[in-house]
C-alpha cells in the first residue's frame, strides 16, 4: 500500500475516543459484546480496561495511542483485507496497526470466535 503523507497524518490524527464508540456499536450490532472488544483491544495492545478508558477520557489520536501500545507480538499474523488494503502490504507501522484493530474488530462482529481472532 502506497500511503501519502496527508494520508497518514489524516489517520494519524483521528482520536481514539471518536473511533471507539463505532466500534462498540458494530460489534454489539451483531451480538457480541463490549467486553470481547476489550479483550480483542488488550491482546494487541497490552492495555488493560482502565487504561483504554483512560486513553479515551484523554482523548488521545491514534499515533498516542498506538506510541503507548506494546504490540502482540503475534500482531503480524493478522491478514487479509481491510478497507480494500491487504494488510501485510501496508508499508506504514502506524496505518497497519490501526488497520490490525480495524480487522479486529470485523472478525468479531462476522462472529469469529476469540481464540480463532486471537492469534
Amino acid at each position: 500500500m502506497n500511503n501519502n503523507d496527508s494520508q497518514r497524518q489524516r489517520i494519524a490524527k483521528i482520536s481514539f475516543a471518536t473511533v471507539y464508540p463505532m466500534y462498540v456499536s458494530k460489534v454489539e450490532k451483531k451480538g457480541r459484546t463490549k467486553a470481547e472488544l476489550h479483550q480483542l483491544i488488550t491482546w494487541l495492545t497490552g492495555f488493560s480496561d482502565e487504561m483504554i478508558n483512560v486513553l479515551i477520557d484523554e482523548n488521545v489520536s491514534f499515533e498516542t495511542f498506538f506510541e503507548r501500545a506494546t504490540l502482540n507480538a503475534n500482531a503480524s499474523l493478522i491478514t487479509g483485507v481491510i478497507c480494500g488494503y491487504r494488510i501485510e502490504e501496508i508499508s506504514d507501522p502506524l496505518i497497519r496497526q490501526v488497520r490490525y484493530l480495524d480487522k479486529l474488530v470485523d472478525e468479531l462482529a462476522k462472529g469469529r470466535k476469540l481464540e480463532k481472532i486471537m492469534r
